[in-house]
């Protein structure tokens, strides 16, 4: 198998697996969009993963674009030398969510630098 084909299949995928995540998060959340959402699910698979590539695809977009903001927040505020910030209470909130999904960033880099060493040891 071509290590190339296998970081194409692992990263569609992961996409997959986001958009998904995406669709059904939107499904429980919004009432709406619920019927429409539960009735993709009796079209074609393979156009209902397509689907799914794409919103992945944004997802990993925006969740970059996001964690690159945060952490150059982080590094601004470093330079500045602030010892102390002060947060609304619903601060807090965000605060957790940034942290989880920083973690989750952490963890999709980790995963990809072990693909590209197992690439690159199948080489």
């Amino acid at each position: 198998m071509n290590p190339d084909n296998l970081n194409q299949i692992v990263q569609k995928g992961f996409r997959v697996t986001l958009g998904a995540t995406s669709f059904f998060m939107e499904t429980l959340q919004d009432s709406s969009k619920r019927d429409e959402n539960l009735n993709k699910l009796n079209s074609d698979f393979n156009q209902l993963t397509e689907e799914w590539v794409e919103r992945g695809e944004i997802t990993e977009r925006e969740a970059r674009n996001f964690v690159d903001t945060v952490l150059n927040q982080q590094n601004s505020q470093v330079n500045t030398d602030s010892t102390t910030v002060s947060t609304p209470a619903s601060g807090f909130v965000q605060s957790d969510i940034q942290r989880d999904l920083l973690e989750l960033t952490k963890e999709i880099a980790n995963l990809r630098a072990d693909l590209q060493q197992s690439q690159e040891s199948d080489s």
